[in-house]
């Protein structure tokens, strides 16, 4: 065939997924990724770059839709970038999660090891407990709120986003009103001078508490604090409306000092049976239904040791070892952030935890081998970077018996599991769990026994 040049327009089928969703095609010798194309379909695309290892095409035409292709159901899916697979039925998606985790343990990890079914989650919409909505204010004062389009910093406008939960969903739109209203500026390029960048907005999924924080590089909002009080009449379940300060040109969402406007600064959460203070910077799991499908398995891997002491690396506000502590072990939590590891405190003694779970500010690398002496089960669920190489040297050096890994990107976890396994540890079990249908990421849940 002829070499591919830049508008060549071809007839291809779609052989897989990549990892970050897009659909795979040859042509000839040449690999083409696809956005919005999925395994076993036919269609017409037309080449529009070239990358270094691989062409990418737009579809212009489906000459074969696949069995698992759906009607999106949100209105904005092929502008916004927040979602990028709700147009894959459930099923399909739910078996390219589980095989995108076999294809990196065998490829990164060289282990061919048994994955469990996906565990997925019903209802695969209205799932989401919290939204940091960007916005913009236009020249004509209107007001945008959105999610970004994909690859750009452009806000794609909207008044309802489905993943997330309706009972902060509905406050979309009469927010938006009332926000534009206000003539407060806005900071889209991240000026120190700007005025408000985000909206932010969470539900404790167990209880319907809300908590509302506004986003702004400055605390210049006049009436604010009036505006804050007509929220907290007009929605009961509203208990707090905050003011969180990020003045630096970057983008990072939210700033270290958060203001309380009215009611409080954090909202009350019910999980696994524990009472959780979660506040507006607080890093809890969006899932609540799906991050409570893991303690049960946290605790089945425990079941046929002894109660001792449990190390949880990445504590954060305390929201797996408050359960395993509840459970009878002792635990002791490492967290960078000094504000989690106050609120996972005051969360063990609200809920009378304190002699069996304590916490410290620190960085894992560092804090953690002094407490491998002593420890009989490890815990990690490490930023989606995965494990540094310091954490990785700590472990194999004093390997704990148990070791016990929840992971956001099967990549750099299959990476961090070649070099446990390469030595210290077997690999007993792998769950895949779905913790943001409609998008490209799965967790997984890894239980491995010292060898």
């Amino acid at each position: 065939m002829e070499n591919p040049v830049v508008g060549m327009k071809a007839e291809v089928q779609v052989t897989g997924l990549s990892h970050d969703g897009q659909g795979v095609a040859r042509l000839g010798s040449h690999v083409l990724f696809i956005n919005g194309a999925l395994p076993g379909e036919s269609i017409r695309v037309r080449l529009t770059y070239k990358a270094k290892r691989h062409w990418i095409a737009e579809m212009e035409e489906l000459l074969k839709p696949s069995p698992d292709r759906q009607k999106p159901p949100c209105i904005l899916a092929d502008k916004c970038g927040g979602c990028s697979l709700q147009h894959f039925s459930d099923a399909g998606q739910g078996h390219w999660k589980k095989q995108k985790v076999v294809d990196a343990l065998e490829r990164i990890a060289h282990l061919n090891h048994p994955v469990n079914p996906l565990l997925g989650c019903e209802p695969s919409l209205g799932y989401r407990n919290r939204a940091i909505i960007p916005l913009e204010r236009l020249d004509d004062g209107r007001l945008k709120a959105g999610y970004y389009r994909p690859g750009s910093h452009q806000i794609v406008n909207m008044n309802h986003c489905p993943v997330l939960d309706p009972r902060i969903d509905a406050l979309i739109e009469p927010l938006k009103a009332d926000l534009e209203a206000s003539e407060w500026p806005v900071d889209r390029d991240c000026k120190e001078s700007g005025g408000l960048r985000h909206l932010a907005l969470r539900v404790g999924v167990n209880t319907g508490e809300v908590l509302l924080t506004l986003v702004s590089s400055h605390h210049h909002l006049d009436g604010l604090a009036l505006q804050a009080a007509h929220w907290m009449a007009r929605w009961p379940q509203l208990v707090g409306v905050c003011l969180n300060l990020q003045p630096k040109p970057s983008n990072v969402l939210m700033g270290e000092e958060t203001r309380v406007i009215a009611g409080r600064s954090w909202l009350l959460e019910q999980f696994c049976g524990l009472d959780l203070r979660i506040a507006a910077d607080t890093f809890f799991q969006v899932n609540t239904p799906q991050a409570e499908r893991v303690v049960p398995l946290l605790l089945e891997a425990l079941a046929s040791l002894p109660p001792g002491v449990m190390v949880d690396g990445y504590c954060g506000i305390g929201t797996y070892s408050l359960p395993v502590a509840a459970s009878g072990w002792q635990v002791h939590g490492i967290e960078l952030s000094a504000e989690a590891v106050k609120q996972a405190k005051a969360n063990a003694e609200a809920n009378n935890l304190s002699h069996l779970a304590t916490y410290e500010a620190g960085v894992v690398s560092r804090c953690l081998p002094e407490h491998l002496i002593h420890c009989d089960v490890l815990f990690l669920d490490p930023p989606r970077k995965g494990l540094d190489s310091f954490v990785v040297d700590a472990i194999l050096a004093q390997p704990p018996q148990t070791l016990i890994y929840l992971s956001c990107d099967p990549a750099t976890l299959a990476r961090d599991l070649g070099q446990f396994t390469a030595s210290a540890y077997r690999l007993e079990q792998i769950q895949p769990i779905d913790f943001f249908p409609q998008t490209i990421h799965v967790e997984t849940l890894a239980v491995l026994r010292r060898n």
